[in-house]
């Protein structure tokens, strides 16, 4: 267990006005701190406190002999804390100005301010939590929908963690058992062990290949989905926007062009998070804002992950109809034929035909018809028949994805080295570097740096 010297404090809640607020303390001189700025209502002294209970006071600069607010205050001794060290948090109003001047009064009292995720950090650091669940504890702030909040939670109580010591163990033991081989020559073991060891490399290279098929979902769990909306004006794109988000964000007219730029929103369309791009509609202009608007619908369309193409079942196909639906050809898109109450004059087997593919939905953003068909596309998209209730497994960064990745390649050349006959000993340098590898998904083989990095994407206080 690594310890630290310093104490640190923080304000772990969000900042603004509210009902309470919280300073938090971790390290050795965090009872001390706050011995001496509180003061209960019972006359106990912060050191006779028991451990994990709260306690009503008052936090009072006595050096100016000024009461800075009423608070709760919760002690919890290490290691049975978040960060394994004394942990104080002190419940205050919720306003910037008590909660700045009892975290200055904390700074003045010796503790230093906290860096963006340094209590998480000192979690990981002495051994409450491996990396990946560090990690995890940013993405359950962050999450969008009940799933993106499953997944992170499944990794927050281990789940992926537990999934990654499994495959390191096995290498390991296939590590042990050429070394025996090669410590003990006079068995005449080597045949056997490396036929044994292709075995188990093909079993783990399997399931690390399914762990990473499961990538993609976990981004968008964790990300959204980025989903433009497109389509000529007029066709229903800002009524489609407000009726996945059941709220009237956009404006909706009768007069075409209405939407000249860009409308970003999330919703959550069957626990998935959509990052819905509404854009201005595409066509001809001499316009000079509208131009710009349709300018910037491309570029969106270009780096969306979901089409959503909309058209008219009113109106045959036209020019910019067409141009659209060649954009899409190659890209992930649903097309959508609004106003599916109306009497039809597109030729919906044409856009079949021509869009093998895809699929075509008939809708009303009207009376809703099709919404439903249209969502439980978009998750057999994103899930891709992967098991919903298990998000805890999925990976859900690039970082792991990319570990993974190389550690795939490690055990393929693990797997060519025994083909081409070659000896134990170089069979061990790849499986070592599995192994290494895999250790920076927990934290046990990674780098000062990479953990720097990771944890100076916190928030302040966490």
């Amino acid at each position: 267990m690594r310890m630290h010297t310093e104490t640190i404090s923080a304000i772990a809640t969000s900042v603004g006005e509210g009902g309470i607020g919280i300073v938090r303390l971790s390290g050795d001189k965090a009872l001390e701190i706050a011995k001496n700025i509180f003061v209960s209502k019972s006359n106990k002294k912060v050191e006779e406190l028991p451990t994990h209970r709260v306690t009503y006071g008052q936090i009072i600069d006595k050096k100016n002999k000024v009461v800075i607010d009423e608070c709760l205050l919760l002690t919890m001794h290490g290691p049975h804390s978040y960060t394994c060290e004394d942990v104080v948090e002190i419940h205050c109003h919720g306003g910037v100005i008590p909660l700045s001047n009892v975290l200055s009064l904390t700074l003045r009292e010796g503790a230093r301010l906290a860096e963006p995720g340094e209590f998480t950090k000192r979690a990981f650091l002495n051994g409450r939590l491996d990396l990946s669940q560090a990690q995890a504890v940013i993405d359950v702030i962050r999450s969008k929908t009940d799933a993106s909040l499953r997944m992170a939670v499944g990794h927050l109580e281990g789940h992926f963690s537990e999934k990654i010591r499994d495959y390191r163990h096995e290498i390991l033991s296939m590590i042990a058992h050429l070394e025996a081989a090669i410590d003990f020559p006079e068995d005449d073991i080597d045949e056997i062990a490396t036929d044994e060891v292709r075995e188990q490399v093909l079993h783990v290279k399997a399931d690390i290949e399914k762990l990473l098929a499961t990538a993609k979902t976990g981004r968008v769990l964790r990300e959204g989905l980025e989903t433009a909306i497109i389509g000529k004006p007029n066709v229903g794109k800002s009524s489609l926007l407000n009726a996945l988000l059941n709220e009237n964000r956009a404006i909706v007219t009768d007069v075409p062009g209405t939407t000249r730029d860009i409308i970003e929103e999330c919703a959550n369309i069957g626990g998935v998070p959509l990052k819905i791009i509404d854009t201005a509609g595409i066509r001809e202009t001499e316009d000079v804002v509208e131009k710009i608007g349709v300018e910037k619908s491309r570029s969106y369309i270009e780096r969306a992950d979901l089409i959503l193409v909309l058209l008219d079942i009113a109106n045959s196909l036209s020019a910019e109809d067409e141009e659209i639906l060649n954009i899409i050809q190659d890209r992930q898109a649903i097309v959508l034929v609004n106003k599916s109450d109306l009497q039809p004059k597109l030729d919906l087997k044409y856009l079949t035909e021509k869009l093998p593919n895809h699929s075509v939905i008939k809708i009303s953003t009207v009376d809703g018809t099709g919404l439903e068909e249209l969502e439980t596309t978009i998750v057999n998209m994103v899930y891709r028949g992967q098991v919903k209730q298990g998000e805890g497994a999925f990976v859900n960064n690039v970082r792991q994805a990319e570990i993974l990745r190389l550690t795939d390649h490690y055990l393929q050349e693990v797997l060519s080295t025994i083909d081409r006959g070659m000896s134990p000993d170089f069979i061990v340098i790849d499986l070592r570097a599995a192994w290494e590898k895999l250790g920076e998904i927990t934290g046990d083989t990674v780098g000062e740096d990479i953990i720097d990095q990771i944890f100076s994407q916190f928030c302040i206080g966490k």
